[in-house]
């Protein structure tokens, strides 16, 4: 006697994915965090956002218009063709390790336990459309130095993640997401600016250590200035490498001083005062580094805008890596502020509109 054989359940079509990650300024601690010191940094307005769809040519494919990258045609499970340029690899390259972090990830977890369950039953992902713009992080085709590589680590991990069938809590995705990063910046990095767009807010970084939430004195003020067309963080942070490899003694001791610097931080937090000072002191041995270094962390611009600021009663300096990036502005809060922004402004010095303390990743599905 025949046997009916029960008919299979309609797949439902997998939803949108929309996730998005803020950028980042560091505020203070750059280059010190990379010896382990601590780093405040501060999550900004301008973020980085990832859709993801079923493909709709069955295969997979992915698009970053602002690159000049649009339905580009990809491999097996996302893998990148043969044949790209230079300009489209680096483009892409980070978007190739947060792919294969993540589903190394997802398959690791059903290898372990096909019932764990962080896994979705399902085992097979359809070829997935993946659009990734970072366009609100650049002002006028340049890169701002918001830690847009970063913020897009962290968003597409995420968005990944959640296409795999991937549950990540908010440290298992930035360790996720910092390990990808890093490895697409050649093992460069703290990891602060991946924190950063994870957690969002203000957050004290340290390597190896769980970021931790802070306050921002109320009595302060924060402006985030154009100082010129971008820097690659990479170069910057190389040129620095080889420093501490022809002069080590020198290089500890410019180490040991932003060490010291960095790890004040906190504390003056309590002290709008203190803090103006710490970050004046700040810039002033990020100059004699770069002196030493030769890296072009800190330009005769920057330095004119230091000497500025100082005259106004606030003050300047670099942030992140330095070179061409945003720099920062503080001061009290108020007409300070205001008169600050009116020197700024007739030195020829554009003030970026900037929200900043922004919430961390954001996102979900979406039918």
């Amino acid at each position: 006697m025949a046997t009916t054989q029960p008919t299979p359940l309609p797949t439902a079509p997998m939803p949108t994915i929309r996730t998005s990650a803020p950028g980042k300024l560091f505020l203070l601690g750059e280059y010190a965090v990379l010896e382990g010191a601590p780093a405040l940094l501060t999550a900004v307005d301008r973020r980085v956002e990832v859709t993801i769809d079923p493909s709709p040519t069955g295969s997979w494919q992915v698009s970053a218009p602002n690159l000049g990258i649009r339905a580009l045609g990809l491999g097996t499970d996302g893998a990148l063709p043969a044949g790209l340029s230079d300009r489209q690899q680096a483009h892409l390259r980070v978007f190739d390790e947060v792919r294969v972090a993540v589903q190394t990830a997802a398959r690791q977890a059903r290898e372990l336990q096909q019932t764990d369950p962080r896994v979705r039953p399902e085992t097979s992902t359809p070829p997935l459309a993946i659009t990734i713009d970072s366009s609100a992080l650049s002002r006028g085709g340049h890169k701002l130095g918001l830690g847009s590589s970063a913020a897009a680590a962290a968003a597409l991990t995420d968005a990944l993640a959640q296409a795999l069938g991937l549950t990540l809590d908010r440290n298992d995705l930035f360790h996720l997401a910092h390990a990808a990063h890093r490895s697409a910046q050649n093992g460069a990095g703290s990891g602060g600016d991946v924190a950063a767009s994870v957690h969002g807010g203000l957050i004290r970084y340290a390597p190896g250590t769980a970021a931790v939430p802070l306050r921002w004195p109320e009595e302060l003020r924060i402006s985030a200035v154009v100082t010129g067309e971008g820097a690659l963080t990479t170069r910057l942070v190389g040129r620095v490498a080889d420093y501490a490899a022809v002069n080590p003694a020198q290089h500890r001791a410019d180490l040991d001083r932003l060490t010291r610097l960095a790890e004040a931080a906190e504390a003056a937090l309590a002290d709008p005062a203190d803090f103006l000072r710490l970050a004046s002191d700040y810039f002033d041995a990020l100059s004699a580094l770069d002196n030493h270094a030769r890296a072009g962390i800190v330009s005769l611009r920057h330095r004119e805008l230091h000497a500025l600021a100082e005259r106004e009663g606030g003050v300047f300096k670099t942030s992140g890596a330095g070179g061409g990036d945003v720099g920062l502005a503080f001061s009290y809060a108020g007409e300070p502020t205001e008169r600050l922004a009116g020197a700024l402004a007739r030195a020829g010095a554009a003030i970026v509109p900037l929200g900043l303390f922004a919430a961390g990743l954001q996102g979900g599905t979406a039918s």
